[in-house]
């Protein structure tokens, strides 16, 4: 039986005949220099009804046969908007691309509401939008669209999805907007980050420029300006708003400025960290020499030989003093060349090579993980190396990872909460910061097990997760049990009970039927002593944030703590508010 959408569509006519949308602006920044290049029009519903969101918005608008209307209307208004804010730059104009195909052409009035404002069309990108997935039937429907607004002095957007343009290898839009499904965890996702490759090294040989939509993370940032993305916008640049920001946040100028030199050096620093300019040795240097060496720098593990800057071989201190010290080998062999006890088939690898490649040579070749290995440059030696240097680089790398997503969770770590809620601060948006954490967890990992516990956190990440709205949440894992949710959904409050009362029913899975039936369980401590301790339950400690209020993430975090604290003195799933006017 059909749903009756008589009140939404009232709704829906109330809203085009009275032009109640509103007009957001999101900037687009030169992902090289953190500049902004111009901003995109979004458009809203009314903020307190349902048909804010503007997916249900031109949802509801196909169904009742209005989406001409409203795409006409939110080309006026987003047009008029722009030319009344002065805002420089270009102008990011979606056009939805259903409309095309249930209109023709003249029905969609984008080139009158821009000649009507007087903007330049130089100055316009049309952004072909795919709101929801849709198949084109005819294959020239994309070019056609593309060709008739070149023609008129614009440039035109594809919206891909890793789909369409590779299906379309005779489309070449001035800009190709890579969705913010393909971002998002790009950073954590390698499967992501191949396809995309294929896509960047299809545009890029044609052309065309890259735009990273909704980049909400550090990590997406900056793998996004690493793959050579030319233009980028988020939540974690900027959010969209009536009022939008004229220069880019300090804090990403910052973060795309300091990685820079990390990208320029981003094939010799892990190399760097384990290269040693040891001393090299030549075809006329004896056995004698070498042992001095190693007997007077105890540091070197192995030293190479070369002949006119070029590897011929290498020295392993423990193979080199064991077959050197054992009779007579130092008076039969001290005068003979160095080349007597060296590895004649060293492995040799360029100082370009990043870790990874170094240690699959290693892992295919065994005995290179005892003896060492060169580097070179331009083909002459550099310095040598060792697998003992490689794993320390390697669990370094594993450290500083951790910090930037949680192995666990997959959810972003200390690093990029720190950073949103700085960029939030920035931004000066209202915002609430929840703390989660589940009470009694050390308990339960001493009776059930770790492997139990880790569940528990997983469970715990799903149900945070599924509560919280993706364009706008931002949910972290700090550690452990310790998660935090940056909520700029209005009823976060009403999210964080959901999430209790959900985790209240899903944990009892967890228990064994006795100790639901106690409340808990027994365990002895430290001095043998047995306790009682409550069943694993969840708080949540809240900090509304005004703008202005507070200046860094450490500030938060204080006061946060203190919330969540509050929140667990208080038995079983509960959520405690801090209502503190922290503006007086």
């Amino acid at each position: 039986m059909p749903r009756d959408h008589s009140d939404p569509v009232k709704k829906l006519s109330d809203i085009i005949e009275r032009r109640r949308l509103n007009v957001l602006f999101q900037p687009i920044i030169d992902l090289t220099n953190g500049s902004i290049i111009g901003y995109e029009g979004q458009i809203r519903g009314p903020s307190d009804e349902l048909l804010h969101s503007p997916v249900l918005l031109y949802r509801l608008a196909k169904q009742a046969d209005r989406l001409l209307d409203l795409e006409n209307l939110c080309c006026q208004l987003t047009v008029n908007s722009f030319a009344e804010l002065k805002l420089q730059g270009i102008l990011f104009l979606n056009l939805d691309v259903d409309v095309f195909l249930k209109h023709k052409f003249k029905e969609v009035q984008v080139v009158q509401a821009l000649e009507k404002s007087g903007i330049d069309s130089q100055g316009v990108v049309i952004t072909l939008c795919v709101r929801e997935p849709y198949e084109i039937d005819n294959p020239h429907f994309l070019p056609k669209i593309i060709s008739r607004y070149t023609e008129l002095g614009y440039k035109v957007a594809v919206e891909d999805q890793g789909e369409i343009f590779q299906s379309q290898q005779e489309i070449y839009p001035a800009c190709v907007k890579i969705n913010q499904h393909l971002i998002q965890d790009i950073d954590k996702d390698p499967v992501k980050v191949q396809l995309l490759k294929s896509l960047l090294e299809n545009v890029t040989n044609s052309g065309v420029i890259t735009l990273a939509d909704g980049i909400e993370t550090r990590g997406e940032l900056l793998l996004s300006k690493e793959l050579g993305i030319s233009l980028g916008q988020g939540c974690f640049i900027a959010r969209p708003s009536k009022k939008p920001v004229r220069v880019t946040p300090s804090e990403i100028c910052h973060i795309l400025a300091a990685n820079q030199e990390d990208i320029t050096n981003t094939e010799h620093n892990g190399i760097n960290a384990i290269l040693e300019k040891a001393p090299v040795f030549t075809l006329e240097n004896n056995n004698e020499e070498v042992f001095q060496v190693f007997e007077n720098n105890p540091q070197f593990s192995v030293v190479a030989v070369a002949n006119n800057k070029i590897p011929v071989g290498l020295i392993n201190r423990s193979v080199f003093i064991n077959r050197f010290a054992r009779p007579y080998q130092r008076e039969l062999y001290g005068k003979k060349s160095c080349t007597t006890f060296m590895d004649p088939e060293p492995l040799i690898v360029d100082r370009h090579i990043s870790i990874q490649e170094l240690s699959g040579l290693l892992a295919k070749d065994q005995r290179h993980v005892s003896l060492g290995f060169i580097f070179t440059e331009n083909g002459l030696y550099l310095g040598v190396g060792t697998s003992q240097k490689l794993i320390q680089e390697i669990t370094e790398m594993q450290i500083q990872s951790a910090r930037y997503a949680n192995p666990l969770t997959g959810l972003p770590g200390n690093s990029p909460i720190d950073d949103h809620v700085d960029a939030l601060l920035a931004n000066e948006e209202p915002f609430c910061v929840c703390y989660f954490d589940l009470d009694n967890f050390k308990p339960f990992n001493d009776v059930y097990g770790f492997s139990m516990g880790d569940a528990m956190i997983q469970m715990t990440a799903k149900i945070i997760n599924a509560q919280c709205e993706a364009e706008l949440d931002f949910i972290g894992h700090i550690g452990g049990d310790d998660f935090i949710v940056l909520f700029r959904s209005q009823d976060w409050e009403a999210r964080c009970r959901t999430m209790l009362e959900k985790f209240g029913t899903d944990v009892m899975s967890f228990f064994k039927q006795a100790d639901i039936e106690r409340g808990g369980y027994v365990i002895e401590n430290r001095r043998g002593e047995r306790e009682f301790h409550n069943l694993t339950s969840l708080s949540v400690g809240g900090l509304p944030v005004k703008p202005g209020v507070f200046k860094s993430h450490r500030d938060i975090a204080v006061v946060a703590t203190e919330a969540k604290k509050m929140a667990k003195k208080v038995h079983g799933n509960s959520l405690y508010i801090n209502q503190r006017d922290y503006a007086k």
